[in-house]
């Protein structure tokens, strides 16, 4: 098993439920390939720093997995032929990472600066 640090950028228009089984559909095929997840951040909608596919906007989700080198390869074809995810970013790294990513932290920095 290996470990993953995978980033998706899910097309702005869905609606909450439909976001929530799009990203259910890719936690059940980690976990029923005897992957685990061990770090999920939902970065939320954000501006794109230029149009990916006439986009400027959209929902980032961050996850870092274990799981086995064939079954990644399944996760990528999955990947490739959804046409939900407008881009995606999968990185091998050398350890699990669990801890809170930078993103999130000025995303909760923010939020209390505001309040």
């Amino acid at each position: 098993m290996r470990h993953y640090e995978i980033v998706l950028m899910i097309h702005p228009d869905q609606t909450s439920e439909q976001l929530i089984k799009i990203i259910n559909i890719y936690k059940q095929f980690i976990l029923k390939n005897n992957g685990l997840i061990h770090r999920f951040e939902d970065w939320g909608r954000r501006q794109l720093a230029y149009s990916v596919k006439k986009l400027r906007k959209a929902y980032y989700i961050l996850m870092n997995i274990e799981l086995s080198p064939h079954n990644i390869d399944q996760f990528k074809k999955i990947l490739r032929f959804d046409n939900f995810v407008i881009r995606n970013l999968i990185l091998n790294v050398k350890n699990k990472i669990n801890s809170i990513s930078p993103m999130l932290k000025i995303k909760d920095e923010k939020k209390v600066v505001k309040l």
